[in-house]
């Protein structure tokens, strides 16, 4: 028994890329000079180095290009790096 059978056979071909699959849109998170953008809005940044920006209860790791559940607890990017550097990882 096929219990896809209506949804899986559908010939709507709008979202479907050259290999079959779906396509969906790409949301970036960006930090850029003073502001913020997140899909198609912005705001201002509120930290001073773009290290732990928070966003929906999460917080923004540059480095990992990422959202972090806790805030990081390096005070900012050069303090990461140097204990990447020493530890090898975050």
């Amino acid at each position: 028994m096929n219990f896809l059978k209506g949804s899986a056979s559908r010939t709507d071909n709008k979202n479907l890329n050259s290999e079959g699959g779906i396509d969906m849109p790409v949301w970036k998170f960006t930090i850029q000079e003073d502001m913020v953008r997140y899909g198609n809005k912005q705001r201002k940044k509120l930290t001073r180095k773009g290290c732990n920006e928070p966003y929906k209860g999460r917080y923004w790791c540059p480095k990992a290009m990422w959202f972090r559940k806790e805030i990081c607890p390096f005070v900012n990017r050069k303090e990461c790096e140097n204990f990447v550097m020493m530890c090898g990882c975050l």
